[in-house]
C-alpha cells in the first residue's frame, strides 16, 4: 500500500500573512517557502483529530494548533521570553512522552512546543 511520509505543509488563514511569517522566521527559525520550503529534521509527528469540544487549543473557535518538535525546550523557553514571548508551561503537560509549553502567534494562535524524550 501506498502512504505518504510525512507533512508537506501547514495552510491557515492569517490577518497579516507576511508579518506572521516574519514572526515564525525570527522566532521558531520556520521560514517562508521564498526562496526554498523551510526543511525539518526527521522525527516523530503526531496527527491527531480531537473531539470537536475540546478545551485543548484555548478559544472555542480555534479548528487548529500546530505542534513543533524542539531539541531543548529550555533554551527555546528563555528564548522567547528574552524576546517578550510570554511561554505557558504546565507540569501535568510533561508526559512519558517529552516536555510541553505552549505560546501564542501574534494572531492568537496556540503554538505547541514539544521536546520528545529521547
Amino acid at each position: 500500500m501506498q502512504k505518504v511520509n510525512g507533512i508537506g505543509g501547514v495552510f491557515f488563514r492569517a490577518k497579516d500573512p507576511q508579518a506572521l511569517s516574519a514572526w515564525y522566521e525570527e522566532h521558531l527559525g520556520v521560514n517562508h517557502y521564498d526562496p526554498v520550503p523551510w526543511k525539518q529534521s526527521e522525527g516523530f509527528t503526531v496527527f491527531a483529530p480531537f473531539a470537536q469540544d475540546t478545551d485543548y487549543f484555548g478559544r472555542r473557535e480555534q479548528q487548529w494548533m500546530i505542534n513543533f518538535r524542539v531539541d531543548d525546550l529550555a533554551a527555546l523557553t528563555a528564548q522567547l521570553e528574552a524576546a517578550g514571548i510570554v511561554v505557558e508551561t504546565h507540569p501535568d503537560w510533561d508526559s512519558e512522552v517529552g516536555k510541553f509549553a505552549r505560546i501564542h502567534d501574534p494572531e492568537g494562535n496556540p503554538v505547541e512546543l514539544w521536546e520528545p524524550n529521547q
